[in-house]
């Protein structure tokens, strides 16, 4: 989710939010080399990501979610509304270890909601406000602090904090359907041992993207907090 902002242009926005800036350019790093790694691999199964993807649902007997590809690279996702499930074209057609993961990863977000997973349905609660909050609550705060009003600030601060909590909560998400993904995929025989370890890789880097992300929301909050604090 982007967090848009005229703290950009503050230079003590970057003195709080700079270590997770730095996390989250080496996560970037380590997701393209995994990605780049992994993608030199075949499964010994054969399968292309959306293969994988069917196979997992059939197993889990989900009869309800489509397979279609998205052409965005690396735009992969689950869509709990229409439960589809979309995958880019590397992933969709591709008969790597890289698109077998990240395949099983998404599906992994179908099982937890055919499963109603908890934190699942937390964090797609969560999502209008979240999506309100990271759009707007920058806006509440510069205005509430040019016009004195500290009200309109609190409030800004405020709905920024759902943004840090859908945050919170999509952590234990996304490290469950990597859990879920490997786990299938060992039980069901597409990877073997050594193959798990390579796709093991991909997703722990990609998790650490959203570990990135989480802390960038808790830190621009702590800056936003400062900031009103200041005005008070």
């Amino acid at each position: 989710m982007e967090i848009l902002g005229f703290y950009y242009f503050d230079p003590k926005y970057f003195l709080y939010v700079g270590p997770a800036i730095l996390l989250a350019i080496w996560a970037e790093i380590r997701v393209k080399a995994a990605y780049a790694r992994a993608s030199q691999y075949q499964p010994r199964a054969g399968l292309t990501g959306a293969q994988t993807a069917q196979r997992i649902l059939n197993y889990h007997g989900i009869n309800n979610v489509a397979i279609e590809p998205v052409h965005t690279f690396l735009g992969d996702h689950y869509d709990p509304r229409h439960k589809v499930l979309r995958l880019s074209p590397e992933v969709y057609h591709g008969r790597t270890l890289a698109s077998l993961g990240i395949a099983a990863h998404e599906v992994g977000h179908a099982i937890q909601d055919a499963t109603s997973y908890g934190p699942l349905a937390i964090r797609n609660g969560l999502v209008p406000m979240a999506s309100v909050g990271s759009n707007i609550s920058i806006f509440l705060v510069i205005i509430g602090i040019a016009m004195s009003f500290k009200g309109l600030a609190i409030a800004g601060v405020l709905l920024f904090g759902t943004v840090v909590l859908f945050q919170l909560v999509n952590l234990p998400v996304e490290y469950d359907a990597s859990r879920r993904a490997r786990q299938v995929l060992l039980s069901n025989g597409m990877v073997t041992s050594d193959e798990d370890r390579i796709v093991g890789k991909v997703l722990s880097a990609a998790a650490l993207t959203y570990v990135a992300a989480t802390l960038t929301a808790i830190l621009t909050l702590l800056y936003l907090v400062s900031k009103v604090s200041r005005r008070d």
